[in-house]
């Protein structure tokens, strides 16, 4: 894991990531890019030109030098190699474009999560770029000063098309010695019989190389309340899920349930994109 990238908005919830983004750096020898977008209100196309007087422009972003400097001589970033990208862009359009330009390998945001009328018409940007990003997203939700992924639950229903991401999540594991907890959840509208979904997670995992992992089949209503009810039963450190990508009119309706958990999720989630 070289390159680690973390958006802040100046917030706990982003410090809260940056934390966690440290420690993993420190363990993985990994560079932070310390990413901030400025978010301009705009009546026109451009908003250097239409709305704002180049001294406003030049307070706004002297204002955010200052604070990422600030942040960057944080005594729990010693030793760590970091830089800063400041630019004038939408918040989730700079996260996309710096993952990509940076090459990064790991997304590390902080989430509030949301609920209500709040997460159906406006979402957060950690939603969207867990919806839409083909890096790994870890998103965070409260101060962790001990990032630990020992107990690693990962849900899925363990198909053809996870096995892509899963080399991903094998990789993160076996980095962090994980033990990964493989559950596949059985609700009433897609219900296995016990030794069939078994049969089905013996042969994935067959083809990989996991150092440490157990199978587990679990009952409930519904996925998301699943994996949450489990995660809550073992203790786990950190849930992990590969996500679709839905957009438009099909996750309108047919929601996501790595964005479900994002919400309501106390513990740490990182996704994966199919």
């Amino acid at each position: 894991m070289k390159k680690i990238l973390v958006p802040t908005d100046f917030s706990k919830h982003a410090e809260y990531a940056l934390k966690v983004a440290a420690q993993i750096a420190k363990k993985d020898n990994s560079e932070i890019i310390l990413i901030h977008m400025l978010e301009l209100p705009t009546t026109g196309n451009d908003a250097i030109t239409t709305s704002h007087e180049i001294p406003e422009l030049m307070l706004f972003k002297n204002a955010a030098i200052s604070k990422l400097d600030s942040i960057m001589n944080s005594p729990y970033l010693d030793g760590i190699k970091i830089s800063k990208v400041l630019q004038f862009e939408l918040a989730f359009d700079g996260i996309m474009n710096n993952g990509k330009s940076h090459n990064a390998d790991l997304i590390v945001m902080g989430s509030h999560g949301a609920s209500g009328f709040q997460e159906m018409f406006i979402g957060s940007n950690t939603e969207k770029v867990v919806r839409n990003s083909d890096v790994p997203v870890l998103v965070i939700k409260k101060e962790e000063e001990n990032f630990n992924a020992e107990n690693f639950v990962f849900a899925s229903d363990f198909s053809d098309e996870i096995k892509k991401p899963f080399e991903k999540v094998v990789d993160f594991a076996n980095k962090f010695n994980s033990h990964i907890h493989l559950v596949n959840i059985n609700t009433p509208n897609n219900f296995k019989s016990t030794s069939v979904a078994q049969k089905i997670m013996d042969k994935f995992t067959a083809e990989f190389k996991i150092n440490r992992f157990s199978t587990h089949i679990y009952n409930d209503i519904n996925v998301e309340k699943g994996i949450l009810h489990f995660a809550k039963d073992i203790n786990a450190d950190l849930i992990g899920m590969s996500t679709h990508g839905r957009k438009g009119i099909a996750h309108f309706f047919n929601g996501s349930i790595s964005e479900d958990l994002v919400n309501h999720a106390k513990r740490p989630v990182i996704t994966f994109k199919i």
